[in-house]
């Protein structure tokens, strides 16, 4: 409720540029869609709107132009069309139906794709970077012969996350202390 209280009062004129340092911070999904709203409202209006954030989906839903910072530097700039397709042509997810059988899953993916792929946080889950959408069907088709069962997998546009981990190479908190973030201007 503060923070919609201090756009608000912000917005009291309609201002030709604000600044707004992580805006939705601490707020439940239903307030911090009611935030965009007001920003997405303020940017039609004409006002210039300047947004630091960690959370990448926000700067995804807001942003005209991004800018990827890592300790203190701009490292990267562009919509998030131009930063997503500079990272790769698409990102292959894959859930395996037994965790024990993740690492053949990643070696018969690794072996078809040709790239890296990383074992994410779920122990049934794997990701990889791909630029032969052909490829996939081809990947999947090895898993099966390889008797490693699939429960779903998706092929898609990298996330703004997997574009920074790529730009960056770490996670945007470095030992505690926060050496990455994004800019945005909506």
């Amino acid at each position: 409720m503060r923070r919609r209280i201090d756009i608000a009062a912000s917005i009291v004129v309609t201002p030709a540029l604000m600044f707004l340092d992580e805006p939705t911070t601490g707020l439940d999904p239903r307030s911090r869609n009611q935030v965009w709203e007001i920003v997405r409202a303020l940017v039609g209006e004409g006002t210039t709107v300047l947004l630091t954030t960690q959370y990448l989906e926000e700067a995804d839903q807001l942003a005209g132009r991004i800018a990827v910072i890592d300790h203190g530097r701009v490292i990267a700039e562009g919509t998030s069309g131009e930063l997503k397709a500079s990272v790769g042509a698409g990102v292959l997810h894959v859930r395996v139906v037994d965790a024990g059988r993740r690492a053949d899953a990643e070696r018969v993916l690794a072996g078809v794709l040709g790239v890296p792929v990383v074992a994410e946080g779920d122990p049934v889950a794997l990701s990889a970077r791909v630029s032969d959408p052909l490829r996939v069907s081809e990947a999947l088709a090895a898993l099966a012969r390889s008797g490693v069962e699939v429960t779903d997998f998706a092929l898609g546009r990298p996330s703004l996350d997997e574009v920074f981990l790529a730009l960056t190479g770490h996670p945007a908190d470095d030992g505690g202390v926060p050496a990455a973030g994004v800019g945005v201007k909506a």
